[in-house]
């Protein structure tokens, strides 16, 4: 194995559909119009001397290393902002050339630390690389007078000298070694969208600098590592390089944290992970990373982490380190005690949606084969299920229609329910990116998200709706449309079932469903919701994206109707620019939901009831499948407490922490008798767990993950799992220990069956993707090649579907005891409970969840910036530190559930969605009052985390 190289062109490419034809160093080579004549010699083959330029980034011009002669011209222009024109002779390496970039490099040099040996750069310094390129043998010019690299001038402090800035964890910046090329200020802006850098200062006076003269931790850097991947020199070095050295090895392999699904080079000593990458022909994040994906695998050698398997008699007990055979055949015997006492149906499982598609599926089909029912459920249920089953009814599929790359074809995007700059940041820096070309935005959140108003973006409407009021303000917009003659009657009639939109059509025309009606309620201004719903349907391509925010309310399923109605309605369907896009939390929500993670769905979304598909699952099995849909989560636990469900087997999630009702959840689990935990940390649930099952990273093994765009992405093992196997492998030995006799040897096994079993996946195999790099389904006969634009021709389902969506208030409602409204969500440093990024240094950004509070609400409540306070529900209450903040209206609380001392969902209530049993946590009636700290329940809510992680031999309790 070695380093995987990536071609830097020097410019992007053209998108131009004209072709030039130009001679370069005698070579004639045909290119895309526009193309820079520096492009144009890379992709023939031909290098040109450069520091400032990178493909990255637009073309900037200013090392003047890249220049060439072209004959009929004077001088000695820019090959990086020069665009080729037709018949031009170009010479790259002429006598005069060759000295102009020497006096050039002398110059550079002349103000550079000469510690290439010692340098954390060196073998990759394109300083190094481009003195060595232009012939530089000896310097002229010495470092006596004005410089930046010498901390003293003689016998004084040097004024022009900067230490280096080590604040930020992750990286380190070195001004004495900074070139000013700007291409960290250009990543920033162009790629990332923070615009966190400039270069303060004039002549050579000029450097590169964080805000106004900031440190990199207190400036505004989101630390996404685009100005460290840009940099050419030691200037911005990771600081693993520094420690560890350079990489001698790479292996491309996907991201495990949020839905994007960002492709990575692990960049590697031996089994040492020496630093992520991301990948340019990744077709998810095209090179782009953030701080999570970038920086924040610290986690997987965290000292927290458990690498052997340990079982207890009691909840109550220290645990014990036993063999794996110990451990599995402890479980194979309690299991199968429980069902002798109990009965088939009192043990299920939980499908994790960090693990892979691989893994995922070998766990239901453990529970459906090995155990005997369908109680197996996943934590997508509680996020992303209404998505399944709205965009199923509308257009009969169980997911987004568009790619990522679709988006830079919009020209008006509404984001309904989601934070994409900090639950999706990849995505939001290229949504951020077309805004600033001149694409229109629509924001409809309680909160005022970074996206309303932030660097170079403005949100054209702002809907700042009352939480739980949804469907009124879409059945609103809808009103708009259908009143307004904004409906695209072609497309309806032609892809849609017309009698249907006739009906709903009648529906959302009465006035009751209009904005000036709908106002009193859901506090948005009638004029600012017909603005927005006029933008959207006439202002060009119509994109809408959505979030938890959308999903996880009692009317989630009937707000993903709506949308597929507003989006059908438009014609804003089946074309690049547009589309239905749910932005997924975690790294395979879509995988797990494809995968058959839902106890009334087999793998490929196919009802357990029908014969035909359950024929061809017990076919390759050999077993015969119960065809009576399963327990979802709450009804195991429901029967847990009433007696009857007695053993549970959860691979990666945490439901004590993440799930609603947290006092419910704790009742079901400690009413089991055996709770399996296979993770990678005792976390919450591991509190009432019996075994525990030590799991891999994403860097520990083979397998694929799907995104939020439907494609399905390789992972790759990139060092030996430190607790002996991958995830895949402790299930399929627990399935052994069970009776089943299982035999994949490598996971492209496992996806073969799946392919075999699951039409949107038949074309899928390892040895395909390897070709393709990724593919997104459905993949198969009709589209080998995958399908980026789902809808195209027509709706899966045949006409699309129109469906009524009356507004019905949550149960969850406000009074005098509980005035406040309290919603949800995520940070950009943190990733879902925590358990990750919490084992990094990203707790620098986000040491405690804390309450968002309008100064209104808190001046009222004698509440001051930084005060405790408790939250109280009738639920149950918790105490955090008060944020006040106007990104939140009155009347309106917002707090994230990282950090499990919180325990936010003690809050949360049991309501959830009317179709899938989704949680209604964006929805809860609440009261804030000032507190002196944490509650005695969150005391003793510590005291027994740390007795239950007791484990005999050991001098500390496991955290």
């Amino acid at each position: 194995m070695s380093l995987i190289d990536e071609i830097d062109y020097g410019t992007p490419a053209s998108k131009a559909s004209e072709t030039v034809t130009l001679t370069i160093d005698g070579r004639e080579v045909a290119v895309a119009a526009g193309t820079s004549i520096m492009r144009a010699s890379m992709e023939a083959g031909i290098q040109v001397p450069k520091l400032c330029a990178t493909d990255m980034v637009d073309a900037f011009g200013s090392c003047r290393l890249c220049l060439v002669e072209v004959e009929g011209r004077n001088g000695t222009p820019a090959s990086c902002t020069t665009p080729v024109a037709q018949g031009l002779v170009v010479h790259t390496q002429t006598e005069r050339l060759k000295q102009i970039r020497k006096g050039v490099m002398e110059l550079y040099i002349s103000d550079h630390p000469l510690d290439c040996l010692t340098c954390a750069a060196n073998g990759d310094c394109e300083l190094q690389d481009m003195a060595g390129a232009v012939g530089l043998r000896d310097v002229r010019y010495g470092h006596e007078g004005d410089n930046h690299v010498k901390a003293r001038a003689g016998d004084l402090p040097n004024a022009r000298y900067m230490p280096k800035d080590e604040s930020n964890p992750y990286f380190t910046y070195d001004p004495s070694k900074c070139i000013v090329c700007s291409r960290c200020v250009r990543a920033c802006e162009e790629v990332q969208g923070t615009f966190a850098l400039t270069i303060e200062g004039r002549g050579f006076d000029s450097r590169v600098s964080p805000g106004a003269h900031e440190a990199f931790l207190t400036s505004e850097c989101v630390s996404c590592g685009a100005c460290v991947q840009a940099c050419p020199t030691a200037t911005l070095t990771e600081k693993s390089v520094i420690a560890i050295g350079q990489p001698e090895h790479s292996v491309v392999t996907t991201c495990a944290y949020c839905g994007v699904g960002c492709s990575f080079k692990a960049e590697m000593r031996g089994e040492e992970l020496v630093r992520m990458v991301p990948f340019k022909d990744g077709k998810a994040n095209r090179g782009h990373s953030c701080v999570k994906g970038r920086f924040a695998y610290g986690y997987a050698s965290h000292k927290d982490r458990i690498l052997n398997p340990m079982i207890r008699k009691n909840i109550t007990d220290p645990w014990t380190e036993v063999t794996w055979e110990e451990a599995f055949a402890h479980v194979a015997a309690e299991f199968r005690r429980i069902q002798y006492q109990y009965g088939r149906d009192a043990i299920g499982g939980i499908t994790s949606s960090r693990c892979t598609n691989e893994e995922t599926y070998l766990v239901q089909k453990l529970i459906r084969a090995g155990f005997g029912n369908n109680n197996v459920d996943t934590c997508a249920r509680v996020c992303h299920s209404p998505t399944g089953y709205g965009l199923g009814q509308a257009f009969g599929t169980s997911a987004g229609t568009q790619d990522f790359d679709s988006v830079e074809q919009a020209d008006v995007v509404m984001v309904i329910g989601a934070n994409p700059t900090d639950g999706h940041p990849v995505f939001g820096s290229r949504l951020k990116k077309r805004l600033r070309q001149g694409a229109k935005l629509i924001v409809i959140d309680p909160r005022r998200i970074d996206l309303v108003r932030s660097a170079h973006v403005e949100a054209a409407y702002h809907l700042p709706l009352k939480p739980g009021t949804n469907v009124a303000v879409l059945t609103a917009m809808a009103h708009v449309i259908v009143t307004e003659g904004l409906a695209d009657e072609v497309f309806i009639r032609d892809r849609c079932d017309w009698s249907e939109f006739e009906d709903w059509a009648a529906f959302v025309a009465d006035p009751k469903h209009s904005p000036e009606e709908s106002e009193t309620f859901t506090g948005v201004p009638a004029e600012v919701l017909r603005g927005a719903v006029r933008l959207y349907a006439t202002g060009g391509n119509g994109a809408i994206y959505y979030g938890l925010g959308v999903t996880e309310h009692s009317q989630g399923s009937t707000t993903v109707m709506a949308i597929a109605n507003l989006a059908m309605a438009t014609g804003n369907i089946g074309r690049p620019g547009v589309g239905v896009n749910p932005l997924r939390g975690q790294n395979n929500v879509q995988g797990s939901c494809d995968m058959g993670s839902f106890p009334h769905e087999l793998p490929g979304y196919r009802h357990i009831s029908d014969d035909a598909t359950r024929e061809s699952f017990e076919k390759l099995w050999g077993v015969t499948l119960n065809s009576e849909p399963g327990l979802r989560i709450p009804n195991m636990l429901d029967a847990a407490v009433e007696g009857t469900f007695k053993g549970i087997y959860i691979q990666g999630e945490d439901i004590l922490q993440s799930d609603p009702d947290t006092r419910h959840v704790s009742a079901g689990l400690e009413a089991m008798e055996c709770v399996v935990v296979h993770d990678l940390f005792l976390n919450e649930t591991a509190r009432f767990a019996h075994v525990f099952l030590p799991g891999s990273t994403f860097l520990e093994k083979d397998g694929t993950f799907t995104n939020a765009e439907r494609r399905i992405n390789r992972v790759r093992k990139v060092m030996t799992p430190k607790n002996g196997y991958g995830d895949w492998e402790v299930t399929q030995k627990l399935a052994r220990a069970m009776g089943l006799d299982w035999s994949y040897a490598h996971p492209s096994q496992i996806m073969d069956e799946i392919a075999a079993t699951t039409p949107s996946f038949a074309g899928v195999s390892y040895d395909y993707l390897e070709k393709m790099g990724s593919v997104q389904w459905p993949c198969n006969e009709k589209f080998p090649l995958g399908s980026p634009i789902m809808h195209v021709d027509g709706f899966v389902r045949g006409k699309g579907k129109f469906i009524r969506t009356e507004y019905v208030p949550t149960d969850e409602k406000t009074g005098p005891r509980f005035p406040l409204l309290l919603t949800t969500g995520r940070i950009l440093s943190q990733y879902n409970v925590g358990a990750q990024t919490r084992r990094t240094d990203n707790v620098v950004w986000h040491e405690e969840d804390r309450l968002e509070i309008h100064p209104h609400d808190a001046e009222q409540r004698g509440i001051r910036d930084g005060d405790w306070i408790r939250l109280a529900s009738r639920s149950g209450d918790t105490t955090l530190r008060a944020l006040i903040t106007d990104r939140v209206a009155p009347g309106v609380v917002y707090t994230t559930f990282h950090h499990p001392g919180t325990q936010a969902n003690v809050i949360t209530t049991d309501f959830s969605d009317w179709a899938t049993n989704c949680p209604e946590y964006k929805v809860t009636a609440v009261q804030v009052s000032p507190s002196n700290g944490p509650s005695a329940w969150q005391q003793d809510y510590d005291a027994l985390s740390r007795q239950s992680r007791r484990i005999a031999g050991k001098l500390e309790a496991a955290e």
